[in-house]
């Protein structure tokens, strides 16, 4: 019991990191721009096909830089020749905007690679186990995934809190109008808050990409998720992002494992295996985010440590 306990809380905590690296990019950009970006799971499937792409041309960890770089120059291109020609128009167009995008994104990838996934494989490096618990192995990839969520997030928050970029980022975004009579060109700010959003959910399609399937559904696998991820911790908020990710992995990796029903919970005889009560743990696991996002949205509108409401 204490075996499963430890490797379910670790997978969990791997998981979620991941929904955290993918979802940062897209708190990032709302709570900086406003701009909630539809197509960023998107992004996150063009960090995966062109890591993809690279790995087998010039290795994994050459794609590991280069991808995430390729996906930034991408979103930076949206936001030049897309977004900001519509930005003086509201929020709403920007937002479908990037509705349409994730369409086209779809079908770019499926006319390039195909509709059934690729063999993006795993470097030898990260194959096989890290270390031991009684009997079961932990990967060495998942604990590679953790570090370089965890590296992300620290370099980021200091980028943002500690340096004169993130101070000049911070004024252009909250007094656009002085940061721009002190000399600072703040549509390029923008495009560059814009392009670093994508490249991080593009570093998180790099990892995505290893972990899971590479395959043109892996956006739509995902979209749903990060949203109920920042709508739970709260919209702009990236600490609240984090504590969301990290909760909702380690509930639903517990969740799938457990195939308790809801008769044996409650104390009841079990009742037919098609009736409510039948139904197990296991089975509920994927609807679990959106009963907690209906749940913190009943009690607390603006997420758990939301900064914007609009």
């Amino acid at each position: 019991m204490v075996e499963y306990a430890v490797i379910s809380l670790l997978n969990g905590l791997a998981y979620g990191l991941l929904l955290f690296m993918l979802s940062s990019g897209l708190t990032l950009t709302f709570s900086m721009m406003g701009v909630l970006n539809f197509a960023h799971a998107s992004f996150y499937m063009f960090g995966a096909y062109f890591a993809y792409a690279l790995a087998s041309k010039i290795g994994f960890w050459p794609a590991l830089v280069l991808a995430p770089l390729l996906v930034g120059v991408v979103g930076a291109g949206v936001e030049r020749f897309g977004l900001r020609s519509l930005h003086r128009y509201g929020h709403i167009p920007e937002l479908l905007l990037t509705y349409g995008l994730a369409y086209i994104m779809a079908e770019a990838v499926q006319l390039v690679w195909g509709r059934a996934p690729v063999p993006y494989a795993m470097p030898e490096g990260l194959q096989g186990p890290l270390f031991r618990i009684w009997t079961t192995n932990f990967p060495a990839f998942r604990a590679f995934m953790m570090l370089v969520a965890l590296l992300m997030m620290g370099v980021t928050w200091l980028a943002i809190t500690h340096t004169r970029v993130g101070l000049v980022i911070r004024a252009a975004l909250t007094h656009p109008e002085m940061a721009e009579a002190l000399g600072h060109n703040v549509p390029r700010v923008f495009m560059l808050v814009f392009g670093f959003g994508c490249a991080l959910a593009g570093m998180a399609g790099v990892l995505g990409g290893l972990a899971f399937t590479t395959e043109p559904a892996m956006a739509h696998m995902v979209g749903g998720i990060i949203f109920v991820v920042v709508v739970i911790g709260g919209l702009g908020s990236l600490g609240g992002a984090l504590l969301a990710s990290v909760v909702l992995g380690v509930v639903q990796t517990f969740a799938v494992s457990m195939d308790y029903s809801l008769a044996s919970l409650v104390g009841v005889a079990a009742p037919s295996p098609t009736s409510l009560l039948g139904v197990t743990i296991a089975q509920l696991a994927p609807v679990l985010p959106y009963l907690m996002l209906v749940l913190v949205l009943l009690l607390r509108p603006r997420g758990l440590f939301g900064t914007r409401d609009t």
